[in-house]
């Protein structure tokens, strides 16, 4: 399985998007500051997340959540 995760900022409630086949890794990841784009806002938590049966279908519903429509969806039906 593949996962598209949204992760919000416990220190400015910003919203990071991103996809992965092992959730709970990625997450520990966010959080210790081993990732470049998002180290400057740990801590993270989980707010949500979706299951893909391939990584081609996760990859195509992260890119469409980082897309101006895509930010609309997030907002309207995710969190």
């Amino acid at each position: 399985m593949h996962y598209v995760y949204i992760l919000k900022s416990e220190k400015d409630d910003s919203l990071y998007k991103g996809s992965t086949s092992d959730i709970k890794k990625r997450l520990a990841e966010h959080n210790s500051g081993n990732s470049k784009y998002s180290s400057s806002k740990k801590p993270f938590k989980l707010v949500w997340y979706c299951a893909f049966l391939t990584k081609r279908q996760a990859l195509e519903f992260e890119i469409y959540l980082k897309s101006g429509s895509g930010h609309a969806f997030t907002n309207k039906h995710l969190i």
